[in-house]
């Protein structure tokens, strides 16, 4: 059967101090009453069953987790006691589905972008479920149509093509400089690295096994006794030997196949406040409100969030991002946001960890 893993295990820091440690970003109702969770998991309606999405992601965000998505069982949520990165994420899923689906299929998904229109989504996912299937030694990777050189995204080129919309990955770079990424754009022969992968499981897992043999042993066992160990100090202590690695470094830059699905959407990577203001359209004088009571007087450019009713006025002033939580609100130029996730360790060290 076919099988939908999404990973929601990222603090998003850089969306402070709505984004905490306890309240990841993608549990936040910012996007029509909806979190980028839930908004994930109505992407894959119509491509997988319910009992089919599963979901990896904190411990600590179980409970708020099965809140948001009541559809999806509770034994299908994945709770890691700690984050060490993306392969284990989902070498942990792959191991504990090969449990109950030695033959599955298996799409694994985001949880922090905003990807529309659905339709050209959902054709790329049974395009790429498709590939996995006709090549089952094979790892396949969508690649999103680049809208802009865009130098804080890694990049995929295309090699021969295997079928319609599907060929092999012919290299993998990470995050190019502004005149690479322009060339790469003029290509045609470049995409965004989306982070979004179909496969059988056992091919995951022999690349797993091939290239991280360690981890693969240490997830394995887990997975084997995951019944006994979730939520134990001795499924922390594993875990806390995994070696952390993402999964584009230790498996796909490397893995003996890999096949380009390429997915033409608009994909938005909501990893800071300007990206989630890109999701709203601006007022005449430029100023974006994720908001519910604000107002901006002679001034221009600004960005205004809050999910409460909580009422924010700027007055005189431009350029700026202003967002409020109960118990913290930041004040920042726009030039400055990518600093946020730096403050939030000063915060945390001279307010403490109510903060974090």
């Amino acid at each position: 059967m076919r099988h939908a893993v999404i990973m929601a295990g990222g603090s998003g820091t850089r969306l402070w101090p709505l984004s905490r440690k306890l309240r990841p970003k993608q549990l936040l109702r910012l996007f029509d009453g909806q979190s980028l969770l839930q908004l994930a998991r109505r992407r894959l309606d119509g491509l997988f069953t319910p009992d089919c999405v599963w979901v990896i992601t904190s411990a600590h965000y179980l409970d708020q987790v099965a809140a948001e998505l009541p559809d999806v069982p509770r034994a299908n949520l994945i709770g890691e006691p700690m984050g060490r990165d993306t392969a284990n994420a989902i070498g942990l899923a792959a191991n504990l589905l090969a449990r109950r689906d030695p033959d599955a299929t298996m799409a694994v998904f985001t949880a922090d972008h905003i990807i529309t229109p659905a339709d050209r989504f959902a054709a790329a996912i049974r395009t790429g479920l498709e590939a996995a299937e006709a090549h089952p030694d094979s790892l396949v990777t969508f690649g999103i149509t680049p809208r802009s050189p865009h130098t804080g995204y890694g990049y995929i080129r295309r090699g021969e093509a295997v079928g319609p919309q599907a060929y092999r990955a012919a290299e993998f770079k990470e995050k190019p400089t502004r005149d690479v990424a322009e060339a790469y754009l003029r290509s045609g022969e470049h995409y965004w690295n989306s982070g979004m992968f179909a496969w059988r499981v056992s091919a995951i897992l022999a690349e797993l096994t091939r290239q991280l043999p360690d981890n693969a042993r240490e997830l394995a066992e887990i997975a084997a006794n995951w019944d006994r160990w979730a939520g134990t100090p001795e499924l922390a202590r594993r875990f806390e030997q995994l070696r952390k690695i993402s999964i584009d470094y230790g498996v796909m830059e490397h893995a003996q196949s890999v096949l380009l699905v390429e997915m033409d959407c608009d994909w938005k990577d909501l990893g800071s406040w300007l990206a989630v203001a890109s999701t709203r359209q601006p007022d005449a004088q430029g100023n974006v409100a994720v908001a519910s009571r604000s107002l901006v007087l002679d001034g221009r450019d600004n960005v205004v969030v809050t999910d409460s009713g909580h009422l924010i006025v700027i007055l005189g002033a431009s350029d700026l991002v202003v967002v409020h939580s109960d118990d913290a609100t930041l004040v920042c130029r726009k030039d400055q946001v990518e600093r946020i996730k730096d403050v939030v360790g000063r915060v945390v060290g001279t307010f403490g960890p109510k903060f974090e």
